[in-house]
């Protein structure tokens, strides 16, 4: 009696089984820096400026809708319902500035950065895919006529691409640290605008790794919005206390305006990634040397 033929085994970066098993995590984990980087050399990104601030701000447009229609249910609504949802409507129109503030921040880099002699896309705006300000610095960027860049993450509760993401750019990863990689390996400068948890960690991972020379490049940190944020944390406290250095405050610059932001980018960033103005110092602009990961 002969044995029945053995069926052929699946290839093994076939075997899905195998890929989604603990076994497979170092695949997973790689395949989340390789195929980024290529889609970065195919797509001719040379470096970054992240723009991290609120998923839950609108624009100042749908904020004001929404306060009209809750004013036309004023009749239908209990006093007490109709107050808090008012209140919280209100605010919502008065944290929409924070939403058009990046969009028109964007704008002005993305317009500025098109206009760079380089062989290569430079500070490519770059947020982390999701509404709220990110969905703003997207806006902004494309209404630029740039590409934009969106790292999302897939999360339990559902927190889709928004729709101003180049289409070619728009990468979803599992892993929290795989995400956070690129968005500080090709990051040339981070824009903090006002945010809860997930603003406050990236900010303070940026500032950790500048404040203790962990960073091979210089990245500006740019954070808008100063009454917001001195509200939030006391740096000078931190001084004061010993915690922090005199010296450490200069690890980033606060801005109030877009144009205020966009000027202090735009400095920083022809100062430590671009070098002499040629227009100012009549030569040529020095070649764009390649990211080498």
């Amino acid at each position: 009696m002969s044995d029945s033929p053995i069926q052929r085994a699946p290839l093994a970066y076939e075997n899905e089984q195998f890929l989604n098993s603990p076994d497979g995590r170092i695949l997973r984990i790689l395949s989340e820096y390789i195929e980024p980087l290529a889609r970065f050399r195919r797509e001719q990104i040379q470096d970054t400026v992240v723009f991290f601030g609120s998923a839950r701000f609108h624009s100042l447009s749908a904020t004001e809708r929404d306060l009209a229609a809750l004013r036309d249910e004023e009749q239908q609504a209990s006093s007490r319902d109709y107050a808090s949802r008012r209140k919280r409507a209100l605010a919502a129109v008065d944290m929409a500035r924070f939403y058009e503030d990046a969009r028109r921040m964007a704008f002005l880099l993305s317009q500025w950065s098109a206009q760079i002699p380089a062989r290569r896309r430079r500070f490519v705006v770059t947020t982390g895919g999701g509404p709220g300000i990110m969905e703003a610095a997207n806006l902004g960027a494309k209404e630029a006529g740039a590409k934009t860049i969106g790292l999302n993450i897939h999360l339990p509760f559902e927190q889709t691409p928004n729709p101003y993401i180049t289409s070619s750019l728009n990468f979803e990863f599992h892993y929290f640290f795989m995400r956070k990689f690129w968005f500080a390996y090709l990051a040339k400068a981070l824009v903090i605008f006002p945010g809860g948890f997930g603003t406050l960690d990236e900010l303070f991972e940026i500032l950790t790794l500048a404040q203790t020379q962990k960073l091979a490049k210089k990245i500006l940190v740019v954070i808008y919005g100063r009454e917001y944020w001195k509200r939030i944390i006391n740096f000078n406290a931190m001084v004061e206390d010993g915690t922090i250095a005199p010296e450490d405050l200069e690890l980033f610059k606060m801005v109030d305006s877009p144009e205020e932001g966009f000027e202090v980018l735009r400095d920083g960033l022809t100062k430590y990634h671009l070098g002499p103005d040629p227009k100012r110092k009549g030569e040529a602009m020095p070649e764009i040397a390649k990211t080498n990961p």
